[in-house]
């Protein structure tokens, strides 16, 4: 049997011909509706030769790799049942493809079997096999979606009389040879999504996540790609593993030839031991194609991720956040005063940060008493959700429910249900310890707890979910806990939702440490970074949004004086920064002058203005070639409307830096250039600005000109962004 899926410009063809595991023949670019006789021909094609010093027969790559087939590199199932049974040899039962979503045009080809299907919908394929000898049955689930992202899954089954251990069960998928370069992502607090990469060499490039959570670290794409490849060219392929908890992404190159990208999650030893029975199932492998590059893979994930039925589909609305406002200082009257000044402002919704429940006065103390504290609220939350009610705002509430400080009522009560080591705590972070979920009673105690805020309290839309430390040492009943504890926070946010629809939830964790597709099933946004220095969130925001589209990602406005770099930028350069993304603001506007009120407003106006332009538009980065400068923007699908923002991060070599490209116009069209009305541009280095900037109606431009000459940029001065809204013309 052979396989051939296609959707949106991506194929797969899977080999199931032979008694062992399919064999990934093509994941990539469309193949086009292939001649009956062209598949058999293409599999055989691709099958590697024999060569001296090797094995009497074709080594080939499956979708589970096996010693027993010959293969040398990572194993893709790696586990033993006391000593035995650490090798397997999986032969083929079935392969079933679902393909019920068809209409039109396109084809499945199993068997020699030709249907129709178009691009409405997923097409899936179900391979089962078994080891009778080692007492193992697996199932792959593939999914390729009608955006043409590809997702793969593993379930390994005991069958044996006595307990199996995983250690480690990870989908991988080939990668051409033309695919010479790696890019990934590393990063910290307030610095997340810091993009590194290199040549492909032999061996394997793995990144651990050993965080008990996504971390600030986690590469959100692993990218392999022609060489040279950037956000406009180049040929790609990338995987995302969804799972926020300790986890693995790896590269690997064979001198044998192949070349793999996979993920999965990383287990301890001990972690995942099933009984007779029991069945693991791995985190889903997202994978992704792209002929056009980075802004390619881009494209793909968005389109997907815009059409899951969980995906928010009100505006989002903009945000203000206390926190840097007022920190702990929690006071009824200081806090009516900002939300008159939030309204005024144009703000959508009010989030009441820390501080607000016992015993919570600095952040040593309270973490798992979740009553609103009596001594700061005497009448409770409900007069300042009334009031930012009253003025047409949503009401949102900040809450850390998988942490415990010890100096709490909960632990001195409940030591017992901590994530810990026998015998030991681990290290406190943060003066916290994680509250063990996996523990049926410290698991009905929070559910309880948090279902009660949300249900005496009349107008909360809105958590804001934060998560601030690691888990170490995660120990659940003895054993490691870190695989318990991710499934228990899940099952805890779905009971959550199940209990309040329509309840939004933010992924909020130190920032941006717990930022993936797994948590985002169950949330509706993530907090990018907790800095919100304007010149660190380009590329923070630049780098996440590989990843996820812009309505996903809050972006806000902070103060002029960065709270965590102590860096200081004027209002414009903020605003423009924060433009694209779920906006908001984070900084204490109670304060501030009218002259900078009536800004905000003018800012805030313009992104409700540009909202259904930003979040819903195909993400567009440029390649430009002065590292001094960045350029981004939103067009939109019909490519009748855009936006473009050319930021400068410092001085350049050259005094006049070159002209800039927009990419993903028409290139047919006519376009008007010029800044958006009503707001204020940035100061200029020169005397005189381009002159097409200087002209009162901008400029008119094909879009092959804009795209393939581009712009003259002014010379801005650094840490300065102009802005350019693109129309059709006529």
């Amino acid at each position: 049997m052979i396989v051939h899926l296609r959707r949106a410009r991506t194929s797969l063809v899977l080999d199931a011909r032979g008694p062992g595991l399919p064999r990934v023949v093509h994941w990539g670019a469309d193949l086009g509706p292939l001649p009956a006789g062209d598949l058999p021909a293409l599999v055989d094609a691709t099958v590697p030769p024999v060569v001296p010093s090797s094995f009497d027969a074709p080594t080939v790559l499956s979708l589970l790799p096996e010693a027993s087939a010959g293969w040398s590199g990572r194993p893709g199932l790696a586990g033993h049942r006391d000593g035995r049974d650490w090798s397997t040899a999986f032969r083929l039962d079935t392969v079933d493809v679902d393909d019920r979503h068809g209409g039109g045009g396109d084809a499945v080809r199993v068997s020699g079997e030709e249907r129709d299907h178009g691009g409405a919908g997923a097409a899936r394929v179900t391979v089962r096999a078994a080891d009778p000898g080692a007492g193992l049955s697996l199932t792959v689930e593939i999914t390729l979606s009608a955006a043409g992202l590809l997702t793969v899954r593993h379930l390994l089954r005991n069958d044996g009389d006595r307990p199996y251990e995983v250690r480690e069960l990870t989908p991988v998928l080939p990668v051409p040879a033309v695919a010479t370069e790696l890019l990934d992502l590393t990063g910290r607090w307030c610095r997340e999504r810091a993009p590194q990469r290199h040549p492909w060499p032999m061996g394997a490039w793995v990144r651990e996540g050993r965080h008990g959570r996504t971390g600030h670290d986690a590469t959100l794409l692993l990218v392999a790609g022609t060489p040279g490849f950037g956000f406009g060219h180049g040929e790609t392929w990338a995987v995302h593993t969804a799972w926020s908890g300790d986890h693995v992404t790896v590269a690997e190159r064979r001198p044998t030839g192949e070349a793999t990208l996979g993920g999965g999650e990383l287990l301890a030893p001990g972690e995942m031991l099933l009984g007779p029975g029991e069945e693991y199932a791995t985190p889903l492998l997202y994978a992704v194609h792209s002929a056009d590059g980075l802004d390619g893979l881009s494209d793909v994930l968005h389109t997907h991720l815009r059409a899951r039925p969980e995906h928010p589909r009100a505006p989002r609305p903009v945000t203000l956040n206390v926190w840097e406002a007022v920190y702990f200082d929690h006071d009824l009257d200081r806090l009516k005063g900002l939300a008159d000044r939030a309204a005024e402002v144009g703000v959508e919704r009010f989030v009441l940060d820390d501080g607000w429940f016992r015993g919570r006065r600095h952040d040593r103390a309270g973490l798992g008493d979740w009553w609103v504290d009596d001594d700061v609220w005497p009448d409770g939350l409900q007069p300042l959700i009334d009031h930012v009610r009253g003025h047409g705002m949503q009401f949102g509430l900040w809450v850390e429910p998988e942490m415990v400080n010890p100096d709490s009522d909960l632990f001195r009560a409940h030591p017992d249900w901590v994530l810990q080591a026998p015998g030991r705590l681990p290290p406190e972070w943060r003066h916290q310890q994680v509250l063990d979920l996996a523990h049926p009673d410290a698991y009905a105690h929070l559910l309880d707890r948090l279902d009660a805020v949300l249900r005496d309290h009349d107008g909360i839309a809105y958590l804001k979910w934060d998560h601030n430390r690691d888990l170490t040492e995660a120990g659940h009943a003895g054993r490691p806990g870190v695989h318990a504890q991710t499934v228990a926070v899940y099952r805890l946010l779905d009971e959550l939702r199940a209990r309040h629809p329509g309840l939004e939830i933010e992924s909020c964790s130190s920032g941006g440490a717990r930022v993936d597709l797994e948590i985002l099933r169950r949330t509706d946004r993530v907090w990018a970074s907790d800095c919100n220095d304007a010149l660190e969130r380009l590329s923070i925001q630049r780098w996440t949004g590989l990843l996820l589209p812009p309505e996903l990602i809050g972006t806000h406005i902070g103060p002029e004086r960065s709270h965590t770099t102590h860096r200081v930028h004027d209002l414009g350069f903020r605003a423009v920064t924060a433009l694209f993304g779920h906006h908001g603001i984070e900084w204490d506007i109670s304060g501030i002058s009218a002259t900078e009120r009536i800004e905000l407003a003018a800012w805030v106006a313009l992104h409700k203005r540009l909202r259904p332009l930003l979040h819903g538009g195909r993400v567009v980065r440029v390649d430009h070639p002065d590292p001094a400068v960045q350029t981004h923007g939103v067009v939109a699908h019909d490519r009748s409307h855009a936006v473009y923002a050319i930021s400068r991060l410092a001085t350049s070599a050259a005094q006049v830096p070159g002209a800039v490209r927009l990419p993903g116009l028409d290139p047919a069209r006519r376009y008007l250039v010029r800044p958006p009305a009503g707001v204020p541009e940035p100061a200029l280095l020169e005397l005189a600005p381009p002159v097409w900037l200087a002209a009162d109606g901008g400029v008119t431009l094909s879009g092959s000109v804009l795209g393939s000459v581009g712009l003259q940029l002014p010379a801005l001065h650094p840490e300065q962004a102009l802005l350019l809204e693109v129309t059709a013309a006529g």
